[in-house]
């Protein structure tokens, strides 16, 4: 059975990329995702379908610290948050325990929010898959692809390296 989780950092297509070249994930949806309190409004941001059999939510989490500015306070953080977003609170404790775990790792203090999930809107259909059919689009080959080479030189047991090598080479 595949877990739920959604992420927030910089643009979701980074972060819609990310995701999608990993193994064990069964779905991606890019979009944005509101929270409650002062988090209400909608942010860029990820719904992720994963089956914690393959990738366990801690490797996810700690990929996703290190594949955004985790760690940044720059000024597009409403548009950009820098968030981790979950279902219940069983599953907010075991993200706040895992990013508090992951603190020791950095220099600067890890920004990252574990927020509640309220509501998820859809991104454009043509935005949709954006690195995946837009491969040799500037913003995909200039900020994209540098993430995707990172990721598979950090967190190689994960990537998905014949997606990753396959979309690279078009």
């Amino acid at each position: 059975m595949n877990n739920k989780i959604g992420f927030g950092g910089g643009c979701h297509w980074c972060t819609e990329a990310i995701f999608q070249s990993l193994i064990g994930i069964a779905d991606v949806k890019q979009g944005w995702i509101s929270s409650f309190g002062k988090n209400v409004s909608f942010s860029e941001a990820v719904l992720v379908e994963y089956n914690p059999l393959t990738i366990s939510l801690k490797d996810l989490i700690e990929i996703h610290l290190y594949t955004h500015s985790s760690t940044s306070k720059h000024s597009f953080r409403e548009k950009y948050r820098s968030a981790v977003y979950v279902f219940d609170e069983d599953q907010e404790k075991e993200c706040e325990k895992i990013i508090e775990e992951f603190q020791y790792d950095f220099d600067d203090q890890i920004i990252t929010k574990v927020l509640l999930f309220r509501d998820f809107k859809l991104n454009k259909t043509e935005q949709l898959n954006y690195l995946y059919t837009r491969r040799n689009a500037p913003f995909c080959k200039n900020i994209i692809n540098p993430k995707l080479t990172f990721l598979m030189n950090q967190f190689g047991d994960f990537s998905n390296k014949e997606k990753i090598m396959n979309d690279m080479l078009e």
